[in-house]
């Protein structure tokens, strides 16, 4: 990797999850005031990758949930809540005003990172949105590519198509995490200026970092989406239609797909020494 840093795996994926546990329980210091704001699972575990002291831009920024929460907790001193739509950036602005914030949190109309000046932030968050629309958001910010730090990275959909992008474009998933809530599956990714090798499929649907780390939530899922795989296969039976073969071609293809991934999870010695991804 050009830049000296390294894929952020094994022990450091434990440690990293620890803290988001300990945030997820309450049990940070900077968070015992009944009076701060609470956050989904998903959310506090984007906030936990946020690195102290980070300056901060959050793009579709909602409520500014996330931004509150990193200033509150003195995670970053100052933060930048942006959204396309003014009436997202009015909830923003009400929300910070309650937390006595607008003098640390600027919101601002922005398509993407469109309108974010360079030097700005050292630290981009696009979360709760689709992986097109992610690849969007840095294809646009190219001009930002090298002054922004860290991209911290929430595909609702399609995270294969954004981990394959990142390394195209010379960036390195540097960590990344995956959780479950309400029965959904999320990931987070940290992104940054670097070399990574071009990824296998198994890597690029299910996360380098999260088959190296031997991450339980992805053996979880994968788990699961065997199971719907083959449930879907058995369903279509013996159909001889055209669109029955293709679509059985197509599942039988993702199912070994996942098999592969879940083999090479069981593989993976844990805890053990790992090459660098980046």
């Amino acid at each position: 990797m050009n830049n000296g840093a390294a894929a952020d795996c094994g022990p450091a994926a434990a440690a990293r999850r620890e803290r988001w546990l300990a945030m997820k329980a309450g049990q940070d210091d900077q968070n015992d005031n009944s009076t701060r704001v609470n956050l989904s699972e998903r959310l506090e575990l984007v906030v936990s990758f946020v690195e102290k002291g980070s300056r901060p831009a959050d793009v579709g920024t909602d409520h500014g949930y996330v931004p509150i929460a990193l200033v509150e907790r003195g995670i970053a001193p100052e933060a930048l809540a942006m959204d396309v739509r003014e009436g997202p950036l009015a909830r923003a602005r009400e929300h910070i005003s309650r937390h006595g914030l607008s003098e640390k949190i600027r919101t601002r109309m922005s398509d993407g990172v469109t309108a974010l000046e360079e030097g700005e932030a050292d630290t981009v968050i696009a979360a709760g949105m689709g992986g097109e629309l992610i690849i969007h958001i840095l294809r646009d910010g190219r001009r930002l590519w090298d002054s922004v730090a860290h991209w911290i990275l929430s595909p609702q959909s399609e995270p294969e198509k954004v981990r394959v992008f990142l390394q195209e474009n010379g960036f390195c998933i540097r960590r990344e995490a995956m959780l479950s809530e309400d029965g959904i599956y999320y990931v987070v990714m940290d992104a940054v200026r670097g070399r990574m090798e071009p990824l296998d499929g198994a890597q690029a649907f299910y996360g380098p970092c999260l088959i190296r780390d031997r991450d339980p939530v992805l053996k979880e899922y994968l788990v699961r989406e065997k199971g719907v795989l083959e449930r879907i296969l058995a369903g279509l039976g013996n159909r001889n239609s055209t669109g029955a073969a293709a679509r059985r071609e197509e599942l039988s293809a993702r199912l070994a797909l996942v098999e592969r991934t879940l083999e090479k999870w069981r593989m993976i010695q844990d805890g053990g020494d790992h090459d660098e991804m980046c």
